[in-house]
C-alpha cells in the first residue's frame, strides 16, 4: 500500500469535552454550528460501547442518531452531557429520527433492543439497508416488527428511503442529509452528509480503502466534500480507523487502519488543494475495535499512530463514550 508522506506529528486530542473553535479557512474564529454527544465510540466486539452518535444544531436539543449501536447505555453514560435534559427522556423526546448506515448488528443493537422505549421515530437509510430492517430485522422472528412495513408492522419505526446524492430535510431537526454508497467488504454502507444551513458535517459508516475495496466510492465523496472544505463550510469528517496499522489488507474485512486513513485524506487534500482549508477541518476517528488479547490496547495503538501519521495539520480527535463534542 502507498503511505501518506510525513511531514511532522499533527495535533492529536483525546476528547471528554471539547469545543472546535478552530480558524476558518479565512483565518478567522467561527463558532461551533453542531453538538454531538457520543453514545458509542467503539466497534464490537465490546457490545455496551457499539457505534452511536447525537447530533443537532448548537443550541438545540432535537438530535439525529447517527447510527444506533448503543443507545440506552451510552445515555445513560453520557448524562452529564445532556445540561438540563432529564436522562430518562432524551430517547424518547430529543432524539427525532435515525441514519442508518448498514445493518451489522454493532450499528443496530441499540436500535432494536430499545425499540419498545423509544417511542415513534423515523428511520433513514438507503433502500438496501433499509431492505435488510424491513426483511431481516423486525419481522417477528427476530425482533417484533416495530416498522411500518413488512409483516403485521407497529409502525413505530417509519421507514424512509433515501436516494443517493439527493439531499432530504430530517424533520424535527433543522438538518437536511444526503447520503453516499460506500463499499464495506462487499456490503453497502453509507456516508451521511449533514447540514445546518451553511454548515456541514460528514459522517461515514463502516467503509474499507478504494485501493482494498476495489471501488472509486471513496473518491467520489472527497470529490462531492472538497468544495465545502476549500470553503471552510464542512466542520468535521467522522471516519473509522478501526484497526492499527500493521493489520494485513486482507484480514481488514471493510474496515480502515490510521495509515489508510490518512492515504484517503491525502486524497480529499490533493483535491482541496489548499493546506489551511484542509487544517481548519477536524477529524473524528471511530469505531477502534477494542482487543482481549494482552498487551498494548488496540485504542492505544491507534491513538500513537495517528499522531504519528497526521500530515494534514487538521485536528484529530478520538472519543469516548460519553463525550460532547462541539463542532
Amino acid at each position: 500500500m502507498t503511505r501518506p508522506r510525513r511531514a511532522g506529528v499533527g495535533l492529536l486530542l483525546v476528547v471528554a469535552t471539547v469545543s472546535c473553535r478552530g480558524p476558518a479557512s479565512d483565518g478567522t474564529r467561527r463558532e461551533p454550528a453542531f453538538t454531538v454527544i457520543v453514545l458509542g465510540a467503539g466497534g464490537g466486539p465490546s457490545e455496551d460501547d457499539l457505534s452511536s452518535y447525537l447530533l443537532a444544531r448548537r443550541g438545540e436539543s432535537s438530535f439525529v442518531g447517527l447510527d444506533a449501536g448503543t443507545l440506552g447505555t451510552g445515555i445513560r453514560r453520557a448524562a452529564a452531557s445532556f445540561p438540563g435534559i432529564d436522562a430518562g427522556a432524551v430517547l424518547r423526546d430529543h432524539v427525532k429520527a435515525f441514519l442508518i448506515s448498514h445493518a451489522h448488528l454493532d450499528h443496530i443493537a441499540g436500535l432494536v433492543i430499545d425499540s419498545p422505549e423509544a417511542g415513534d421515530k423515523l428511520v433513514l437509510g438507503l433502500p438496501s439497508v433499509i431492505d435488510v430492517l424491513r426483511s431481516d430485522v423486525f419481522n417477528w422472528r427476530v425482533w417484533p416488527n416495530f416498522g411500518d412495513a413488512g409483516d403485521r408492522p407497529l409502525g413505530r419505526y417509519r421507514y424512509v428511503l433515501l436516494e443517493p446524492s439527493r439531499e432530504r430535510p430530517i424533520p424535527g431537526t433543522g438538518l437536511a442529509v444526503e447520503a453516499f454508497a460506500l463499499s464495506h467488504g462487499g456490503v453497502e454502507s453509507t456516508a451521511f452528509l449533514i447540514r445546518s444551513a451553511t454548515d456541514y458535517v460528514l459522517y461515514l459508516g463502516d467503509t474499507g480503502p478504494d485501493d482494498v475495496e476495489g471501488t472509486d466510492l471513496l473518491l467520489r465523496l472527497w470529490t462531492r466534500v472538497a468544495p465545502l472544505v476549500r470553503e471552510g463550510r464542512l466542520r468535521a469528517i467522522f471516519m473509522e480507523a478501526s484497526y492499527p496499522s500493521e493489520r494485513p489488507d486482507d484480514a481488514l474485512f471493510g474496515h480502515m487502519t490510521p495509515a489508510w486513513l490518512m492515504v484517503e485524506l491525502g486524497r480529499l487534500r490533493d483535491l482541496v488543494d489548499d493546506d489551511r482549508a484542509m487544517a481548519a477541518l477536524t477529524v473524528v476517528a471511530t469505531h477502534i475495535k477494542p482487543s482481549f488479547e494482552p498487551g498494548a490496547s488496540p485504542r492505544e495503538t491507534i491513538l500513537a499512530e495517528l499522531a504519528a501519521e497526521n500530515t494534514l495539520g487538521a485536528t484529530i480527535l478520538v472519543p469516548r463514550q460519553g463525550d460532547r463534542i462541539e463542532l
